[in-house]
């Protein structure tokens, strides 16, 4: 047990990554051997917490660490406590074992982070060999309680894409009104009449329309559109001081 790292606080980071068709979340590969048998299985990028860290500092360096990626989108969101989250099965405590881990009560905080998986967004990132992006709605089995704390994650992105500017945090620099269209449906579940989108769209004035179209695809270009964030933050300045 390395002496700097706190035994019973952690973080788990759930990020999602949309790549103009799905919603995807990165899993790490996790693979040990005991007694002969190699086990392979899939978890979200995770450590404990160093003694001397802050939190959120510790979700930066585990995904730096754990995944390559750095500076994007990351925000705390829930914490999960439960005394038998990490003792579910044999296998979680066995592995755990190997990288000589506490056999404790280990409490974890919970962030999420966003980044666009397009072309251009991924030309940007250094992602390691050893993770992996996977659909959401294929994701059916994680260690120890991974899978919860992704439900809880998804659930609260829901939210937060209803009240917060955080869908552009998915989408390319430049995107189409069909590009977000489809973002929009496929976390909320829901398909959206496609000329009421638009025109309730078209009445943000952080959404700014450019004098460029699609180039390199096969249907008929569409206009592009970037986010103003400066805009975006006049206009609720604005709303409040009203209010």
């Amino acid at each position: 047990m390395k002496t700097e790292l706190n035994p019973n606080v952690s973080v788990d980071c759930v990020v999602f990554g949309f790549d103009l068709e799905n919603l995807n979340v990165l899993l790490i590969d996790r693979s040990f051997t005991k007694e002969g048998i190699v086990y392979n299985d899939l978890k979200l990028p995770g450590d404990l917490i160093r003694m001397n860290e802050d939190m959120d500092d510790s979700a930066r360096r585990t995904l730096k660490e754990k995944t390559g990626l750095c500076n994007i989108y990351l925000k705390q969101f829930m914490s999960f406590g439960s005394p038998d989250r990490i003792k579910r099965n044999e296998r979680d405590l066995e592995w755990l074992r190997q990288l000589d881990y506490p056999d404790e009560h280990i409490i974890t905080i919970a962030y999420y982070s966003l980044f666009d998986m397009s072309e251009q967004g991924r030309s940007k990132l250094n992602i390691f060999d050893t993770v992996r992006f996977c659909p959401v709605h294929e994701v059916t089995d994680l260690v120890m309680d991974h899978a919860d704390i992704l439900k809880h994650a998804l659930e609260y992105l829901k939210t937060e894409l209803l009240n917060l500017p955080i869908a552009f945090e998915l989408l390319p620099g430049k995107f189409t009104l069909s590009q977000m269209q489809k973002l929009y449906e496929v976390i909320l579940g829901k398909t959206f009449d496609k000329r009421n989108f638009r025109k309730k769209f078209a009445k943000m004035e952080y959404l700014i329309p450019l004098n460029e179209k699609q180039v390199g695809v096969a249907h008929n270009p569409a206009k592009l559109y970037r986010f103003s964030r400066d805009l975006y933050t006049k206009n609720m300045n604005d709303i409040l001081n009203n209010s």
